[in-house]
């Protein structure tokens, strides 16, 4: 029986957030900047929660927030991913982009409650394309040491792309509406009108 390991939330909010034109961390969907509503969501679930960015973001945040520095070894998202595996790397890691403005608590316990730790991850997906979420996501942490020889093979740095390949579970979200993906204004102004009907 593999013993289950303490799970840690981690916002990742390190990108550029070049297709959003902002920062979309900074972008308010409930009063406050999504990172640190997100924080707060996975603070209620988790043992211990960070918010993963970029060094020169690091005073944009209240000193009572934990944080990761990405250590721009890897990447992309891994980045944020492996930055936070190396601090501790006996932790699992639920993960959350910060770009996803309908995810709620329900999601998160959901998600949770269907943690395999055999498994490589357990990930939200969608009936109609059950891909993994790798951003929306229980890392379990021999997740990352294998992610760390996937990455030094030189199979690419998508990390959906390696849970494709290995040894993932998939939760479909009863409100699938969660996994809205906000990274245009488009998207942003239809989670908008999601919210206010709601």
């Amino acid at each position: 029986m593999t013993s289950i390991a303490k799970l840690y939330g981690l916002v990742l909010s390190g990108g550029k957030s070049t297709r959003m034109g902002t920062d979309k961390g900074l972008i308010q969907y409930h009063g406050v900047p999504q990172r640190e509503y997100l924080y707060d969501l996975l603070s209620q679930v988790c043992d211990e929660t960070f918010i993963s960015l970029r060094e020169e973001q690091a005073a944009e945040l209240p000193p009572t927030m934990k944080t990761i520095v990405d250590l721009n070894e890897y990447k992309g998202p891994y980045n944020g991913l492996l930055s936070a595996h190396k601090k501790y790397p006996e932790a699992a890691w639920l993960v959350l982009a910060c770009d996803l403005p309908l995810m709620d608590l329900e999601a998160l316990k959901e998600l949770i409650s269907q943690r395999d730790n055999t498994k490589q991850a357990t990930a939200f997906a969608l009936k109609e394309n059950p891909l993994p979420e790798p951003l929306c996501a229980i890392w379990e942490p021999h997740a990352f040491v294998d992610s760390l020889a996937y990455l030094d093979a030189g199979n690419g740095t998508c990390p959906r792309k390696y849970l494709i390949n290995h040894d993932t579970k998939l939760v479909f979200p009863k409100n699938e509406s969660v996994l809205l993906n906000a990274n245009s204004e488009v998207e942003y102004k239809e989670a908008l009108e999601r919210l206010s009907v709601g």
